[in-house]
């Protein structure tokens, strides 16, 4: 059986997906262009010996456990205790398998770049030749072993252990969730049990399954957090103060896999909106907050929600980002950067795979990207140049509200301030602004820079949220459009408005 390539590249000297197609041909040429020393025997009989490994047929268990296994997309459950150990025993296998991906790449470089045959003709002939396919059946039996120790836990949990599911303790939670962050996009295409699915949680930590109505403000997370990162100071959280100044409006909070394409979970959220407010008729009015990437993803859900007319997106009232890359995070850039250098550089160029590693979530913040256009039509995982992706302007009637923060204290009119930002986003990313057609026209009234915060603190910082509960509250009343932007220093006793 065909194992899929775990992790996609789409070079064709590193690409698993090419390999596999090649060690399924039935070549019987010797690779005499790496081993000239005539006293080197033979291998005709090794190669028949992994051609038996490859045809090794695991076929039927897989059909019998697709029977057992809806997938984490289709159940729309938290992934529990034993989805948890079932997931590792997968993760440790992939972990592997890019290990040797990793070791092969290094050794082939090696080996040809000081013969001059470091190009596509000998990089293929390698893949055909022994050493090539030594390496492709390490990977596949490593795969074949972690894929039947996955399935052995998962036809335990799902016959055993169903009815008694435990629920993860908070601290492994956030540990999944940072794995989704970084991987997340890896997890769905292997079907491992650790990819979080999309969910709504109330403010107890339990998935949303009262009946709705009313106002409802759902808040969403950044990359590599939880529904639980709200919660992390304890009666003294964004989403409490939202509940004490309003007690009629209900506070949801979005859990979600970050590593995947955020236009992917914008397609996601907004559906599960829908869905939401078909089952709940009676809400009134939706407000979205959201961390981050949380705000990508809301404004995402927002564009193809208006896109395909659905009716959630006339209820929203509201959109709040806080320190949300709209055009971008400069860690990412720079990670991107640090890659393309790496990946130029002789025999350390194999190095640059770690870098494919990353999710497509974090790749897709390069730029602010969240729409499909701006990466569908490109090979592997990337996204389009920053001036070729495209616009996703703000749904008109929508009071769209933007917070950046700043770790210097210094006026945001300075570069420094500004570049430097909240150490991962620049201020004129997080409030929106570009010279290009990309920028979204929020009235100056409706931005706040709020000096001394950095991008984690943006969600517990007590003058953030009690600037974000004054808009919820006024909720459109006053027209802060014609007043200028706002400027919240540490040393002030009150946000200065």
């Amino acid at each position: 059986m065909s194992s899929p390539n775990l992790f996609y590249n789409p070079s064709v000297s590193d690409s698993s997906a090419q390999n596999d197609s090649n060690y399924t041909r039935n070549h019987h040429e010797l690779d005499a262009h790496f081993f000239s020393d005539a006293s080197v025997p033979l291998h005709s009989d090794w190669y028949e010996q992994i051609d038996q490994l490859e045809e090794i047929d695991m076929d039927e268990l897989v059909k019998l456990l697709a029977d057992t296994d809806d997938g984490n997309e289709a159940v729309k459950k938290p992934v529990s205790l034993a989805d948890f150990f079932e997931g590792l025993a997968q993760l440790a296998t992939m972990g592997v398998v890019e290990i040797t991906e990793i070791v092969e790449a290094i050794h082939r470089e090696v080996i040809l770049r000081p013969m001059g045959r470091f190009n596509d003709k000998h990089l293929n002939k390698w893949q055909r030749g022994f050493t090539g396919r030594i390496y492709g059946t390490i990977r596949r039996i490593m795969l074949m072993v972690g894929n039947n120790l996955a399935s052995i836990l998962r036809i335990y949990k799902n016959f055993i252990v169903q009815k008694t599911a435990q629920p993860l303790p908070d601290s492994l939670k956030k540990l999944v969730n940072v794995i989704n962050g970084v991987m997340g996009d890896h997890l769905v295409n292997n079907q491992n049990a650790l990819a979080v699915p999309m969910m709504l949680y109330n403010k107890d930590g339990s998935p949303q399954e009262e009946v709705l109505s009313g106002r409802i403000v759902i808040f969403c997370h950044g990359l590599c957090m939880s529904h639980l990162s709200w919660h992390a100071q304890e009666n003294n959280n964004l989403g409490d103060a939202v509940h004490v100044s309003q007690p009629d409006t209900t506070v949801l909070y979005l859990d979600y896999n970050t590593g995947r394409r955020i236009s992917r979970s914008g397609h996601k959220f907004s559906q599960l909106l829908q869905d939401l407010v078909d089952g709940n008729p009676d809400i009134s009015q939706i407000d979205l907050v959201g961390h981050s990437m949380g705000g990508l993803v809301s404004r995402s859900a927002l564009f193809y929600g208006e896109q395909e007319r659905l009716d959630w997106v006339k209820r929203v009232g509201n959109l709040i980002t806080l320190g949300s890359p709209h055009h971008g995070a400069v860690l990412e850039r720079i990670g991107n950067y640090v890659q393309d250098i790496i990946a130029k550089l002789p025999f350390a160029g194999s190095l640059a795979k770690l870098g494919d590693m990353r999710s497509a979530g974090i790749i897709d913040l390069r730029h602010g990207s969240i729409r499909d256009a701006d990466w569908q039509a490109l090979e592997g995982r990337s996204v389009l140049p920053q001036d070729f992706r495209h616009p996703a302007r703000l749904p008109s009637g929508i009071k769209t509200y933007f917070v950046a923060s700043a770790l210097l204290e210094t006026h945001y009119d300075s570069k420094v301030t500004d570049l430097l930002g909240d150490s991962l986003v620049s201020v004129a990313s997080a409030l929106g602004e570009d010279d290009a057609e990309h920028a979204l026209f929020v009235p100056d009234g409706h931005k706040a820079i709020f000096y001394g915060v950095n991008h984690m603190n943006l969600i517990h910082s007590r003058r953030v949220r009690e600037q974000v509960v004054e808009w919820l509250f006024d909720n459109g009343r006053s027209d802060y459009a014609g007043r200028p932007r706002i400027h919240s220093y540490p040393r002030s006793l009150a946000v200065a408005v």
